[in-house]
């Protein structure tokens, strides 16, 4: 059976329920139907979880990175051969197309051979020194217990661009589930099982933020919160962290509201493809997804109209040859609708979709969703809406679209489409963000790419990437001496 009707805790290698057998029900995006009861996990959770991370942290951390290396290339492996299992498990936990289900598994895997061959690279630094007969290196270092936080949006990819590289720097990993995608974290803990990871280095615990995810980072035997989420859950833990009596680092991977810039020199065509791409993919629901489409008035009104025409083709559902699933929630799904009918009477215009998709329902399906007229400050150009919602500005030129790009308390992404390589470079200098794509869509990471933002899009560190090491160790400067006269 591909999804169990119960979703246990991982805890050291076993299914474990919650002490009292509290429950909480995961429903499917695509028809609203019960799928499972999933463990409501609390701090006896947290504590079992940790306290195996614990016993199980130093020994793991002795095992040369090369090795944590190979087990991580048998973890691929068993990702590309178990690849319809997990398919399945992240299309009825989100209610993605299949095809992007499974771009998930593939990616993770990718992931997964990166980190492994990082093991054999786990590279310190040589330095000379200005003092005769002295050496100076420096070596990286487990932190010991990391608290991985999951988004929901891509269930697989989170918790492998947390956990792989955890593990490979000699980290125990506790991972907090997030609640309405529960099971992928456990059927990743069983994959680990089989490639050889030790018992306790990896747990998952199932619940809700305030029950499980603030008992896992208020704990001073954890050295590492990685988050991915709200900018505002992001600030509650870094707040959390900093008043607990031993601190952690914590890496913030957070939201966007990213900018795709349509010039007047740009293949019109190409752009509604990719600006299409950028916001209705997983239905919105992408830090990365290209919420604001600013356009140069020499060409608005012929993109507005090749945009609006693609619009209209975009096949919503989750059957193989559909584009845009379903938001994960009702009550996401209603909050979106609100959020739009709100930015209307506030002076928006809504030219494309708006509302759920009533032949689709129950599903949790939102009809591709264009507004233009927006006001820049309104709190709809302003907040993320993590759903199938775009708004397009009309902007005089390259400066003004520029200041409009950086005008949001975001950093994490954006796109400019110009055949002109100095407004490319212009834009790429000027625009305050992570990543920046010229001719592309507003995502678009891979394995060995940093991706992170700016500003309230994150805290500076970079996942995945190399510079993903920077996360999970500590460097540790070493200092030799010595003398030649005793040698």
């Amino acid at each position: 059976m591909t999804y169990p009707s119960f979703v246990s805790h991982w805890i050291a290698d076993v299914e474990v329920p919650s002490t009292g057998g509290a429950v909480f029900e995961k429903r499917s995006p695509i028809d609203d139907r019960v799928v499972a009861q999933v463990a409501r996990g609390g701090a006896a959770e947290v504590a079992h979880a940790l306290s195996a991370a614990a016993g199980a942290a130093e020994a793991w951390a002795q095992v040369p990175p090369p090795k944590r290396g190979a087990i991580l290339g048998r973890a691929a492996q068993l990702l590309r051969e178990r690849e319809p299992l997990f398919g399945a498990i992240v299309q009825i936990e989100t209610g993605k197309p299949w095809k992007n289900a499974v771009a998930e598994v593939a990616s993770s895997a990718d992931l997964a051979v990166f980190m492994a061959g990082e093991g054999s690279r786990f590279y310190g630094k040589t330095m000379p020194s200005p003092i005769v007969n002295r050496t100076v290196q420096t070596l990286r270092q487990p932190i010991g217990i990391c608290a991985a936080i999951m988004p929901f949006n891509s269930p697989l990819a989170g918790i492998a661009w947390k956990a792989f590289p955890a593990l490979l720097c000699g980290n125990a990993v506790v991972a907090k589930s997030h609640e309405l995608t529960p099971h992928t974290a456990v059927e990743f803990g069983k994959l680990l099982k089989d490639a050889g990871l030790p018992a306790g280095v990896y747990s998952a615990v199932q619940g809700f933020g305030p029950d499980v995810g603030a008992p896992l980072v208020q704990d001073s035997r954890v050295g590492v919160v990685s988050f991915t989420g709200s900018s505002a859950t992001g600030k509650l833990i870094q707040k959390i962290v900093s008043e607990r009596p031993v601190l952690a680092k914590v890496c913030l991977e957070l939201g966007g509201k990213n900018p795709f810039v349509v010039c007047d020199d740009a293949d019109l065509d190409l752009a509604a493809e990719l600006a299409v791409a950028s916001a209705f993919i997983d239905a919105g629901q992408r830090c990365a997804s290209g919420s604001r489409i600013i356009v140069f008035d020499k060409v608005y009104d012929a993109f507005r109209k090749a945009l609006l025409a693609r619009v209209a083709r975009v096949k919503v559902g989750s059957g193989p040859d559909d584009e845009c699933g379903p938001v994960i929630s009702r009550a996401n799904l209603d909050r979106l609708v609100q959020q739009v009918a709100g930015g209307v009477s506030r002076g928006a215009r809504l030219i494309a979709g708006g509302q759920a998709v009533a032949s689709l329902a129950p599903g949790y399906y939102m009809a591709p969703t264009v507004l233009e007229d927006a006001a820049p400050g309104d709190e709809i150009s302003q907040q993320e809406l993590f759903g199938p919602i775009t708004c397009l500005y009309r902007v005089g030129g390259f400066d003004e679209a520029v200041h409009l790009s950086n005008r949001t308390h975001y950093g994490l992404t954006g796109a400019i489409h110009t055949s002109s390589v100095h407004r490319a470079q212009e834009f790429i200098t000027r625009y305050h963000a992570g990543l920046v794509s010229v001719n592309g869509a507003t995502f678009g990471a891979g394995p060995h790419m940093p991706f992170g933002g700016v500003k309230n899009s994150g805290n500076g560190f970079r996942e995945p990437g190399t510079e993903s090491l920077d996360v999970y160790t500590e460097l540790k400067t070493v200092v030799i001496n010595h003398i030649p006269g005793r040698v």
